[in-house]
């Protein structure tokens, strides 16, 4: 059985809008963006993953794609959402949305690669840590293909 996107555990991220962060348009540069998405994701796997494993992994960003919807002020109160969609091998595909209240102000679809904090080669990790991030499988017990 796959374990659904809908059953991916939100994580949600505060973003914290910097006045280095405005452009001279009036808004938040492109650029930070990325650095708000790569700080989400990163927090999702400290706040989700066993300590242990934490600490004996690391991640790289492969490919962003980022989808701008509404441009986000100094002042705007941002949360980022953050859900893994799935794990391949050493790959993980994330989907982040970047909100102001309901408003979608960004949406942005990443992968990562896993790497061994020691060696820096690409790590698969356990189906025991990936269902650490899926509901369904700490609620029911699933053993499901991740």
């Amino acid at each position: 059985m796959t374990v659904a996107v809908r059953d991916a555990i939100p994580h949600l991220y505060s973003v914290g809008i910097k006045p280095d962060d405005i452009d001279f348009m009036g808004h938040v540069n492109n650029a930070s963006y990325l650095k708000w998405v790569q700080a989400a994701v990163l927090d999702h796997w400290r706040a989700l993953a066993p300590t242990e494993v934490v600490t004996r992994h690391l991640w790289v960003a492969l490919k962003h794609e980022i989808t701008y919807r509404k441009p986000t002020f100094l002042e705007d109160d941002v949360i980022a959402t953050v859900l893994l969609e799935k794990v391949q091998g050493a790959r993980a595909f994330y989907e982040t949305i970047i909100r102001r209240g309901e408003e979608v102000l960004a949406e942005v679809k990443s992968s990562w690669c896993c790497l061994d904090a020691d060696t820096l080669r690409p790590a698969r990790l356990a189906r025991e840590v990936i269902q650490h991030f899926f509901a369904a499988d700490q609620e029911n017990g699933r053993n499901g293909k991740i």
